[in-house]
């Protein structure tokens, strides 16, 4: 299989090698999905578009002449000029149709992923998510500039809410970094993950690192929680709970939580069936507020899978690489 020719690659197809085909983000995602399944990290099914797909959909719609116009000659220092051109830009990539063998291999694989969870292939709810395929070069940071879109259902708003994935590359802060940083616009190409959700918005979740992110301390895994969907914890909307857990210990199965702390977790990300909106905060109730969003089972669980993703990169790298985890449940 000559995976540079493909549109759509599932993440057991994947591996941290496939970064140019599909990002930073969809690339690692497949190679936990592929790899570490089998040592009892969970994660959800999904697939990713290429960017053999994004540069079809570019081409499809004319948009590199276009996007050159528009952006031709740009200051980015004149911040309302660089919101009129960017909004010009995004406007143009919205309008944009797919190429029916990419609109057809994007609704194929989704259709493929709703069987996978009904048995009648009914349509589940989705996680779509951007992944750029500069995402992660040693001299630029490009992780977290583009749109994630949570709680999607249906052929009409997958291909849509992949449509504003395409066009959030050109956020304008997007194109401000990539205008100073010295980057064609067009070196850059977009991967969309498509994942089943996890439907924490009925639960928690939160963020895990495999170091203690303060002190650098390497033998202490650290991990927040707050309930409802994961995206109030990532824009930092809400204080969570903080759970330590000591490595050395945990390796050699004891239950070593050496730190809990109450988080004010005020809010709730759920899904939302009013008007345009997927999701919407609703207030925590004060007896939900004072107890921890973990039991220690789940603690020491988490902590493991941030052990054993920890140890895969690490080996992989040929040297010590922390990692940072979102998880939810």
């Amino acid at each position: 299989m000559d995976k540079s020719k493909m549109l759509i690659l599932w993440y057991d197809q994947q591996g941290i090698e496939d970064v140019p085909l599909t990002g930073g983000k969809n690339a690692s995602l497949g190679e936990m999905y592929r790899l570490l399944t089998p040592k009892g990290v969970k994660i959800p099914n999904g697939f990713a578009t290429t960017a053999l797909a994004y540069n079809r959909f570019l081409d499809h719609n004319n948009l590199r002449e276009k996007i050159k116009d528009i952006l031709k000659d740009l200051d980015t220092r004149d911040i309302n000029n660089l919101a009129q051109r960017g909004m010009k830009v995004r406007q143009a990539i919205l309008a944009g149709e797919f190429p029916d063998d990419v609109k057809q291999s994007i609704l194929s694989a989704y259709r493929d992923l709703c069987g996978a969870y009904n048995k009648d292939r009914s349509d589940i709810d989705v996680a779509i998510r951007s992944s750029a395929t500069a995402e992660d070069l040693p001299d630029a940071s490009f992780a977290g500039q583009q749109e994630t879109f949570l709680n999607v259902r249906g052929d009409a708003n997958v291909l849509e809410a992949c449509k504003k994935c395409y066009a959030s590359l050109f956020t304008n802060r997007a194109i401000s970094y990539r205008v100073d940083k010295g980057f064609d616009h067009f070196s850059i190409a977009l991967s969309i993950g498509i994942q089943k959700m996890v439907r924490s918005d009925l639960a928690t979740s939160g963020v895990m690192f495999s170091v203690d992110t303060e002190s650098g301390f390497r033998d202490a895994v650290f991990i927040t929680a707050i309930y409802g969907l994961g995206e109030n914890i990532v824009q930092g909307a809400v204080n969570p709970d903080e759970y330590y857990v000591f490595k050395p210990t945990l390796k050699q199965g004891f239950k070593p939580i050496i730190k809990k702390k109450l988080g004010d977790k005020s809010m709730r990300m759920v899904y939302s069936e009013e008007g345009t909106k997927s999701t919407k905060n609703t207030p925590v109730a004060k007896e939900d507020r004072e107890r921890f969003a973990l039991s220690d089972d789940e603690i020491l669980t988490l902590a493991n899978w941030a052990c054993i993703i920890e140890d895969h990169y690490s080996q992989k790298a040929g040297h010590f690489k922390p990692m940072d985890i979102e998880w939810a449940k």
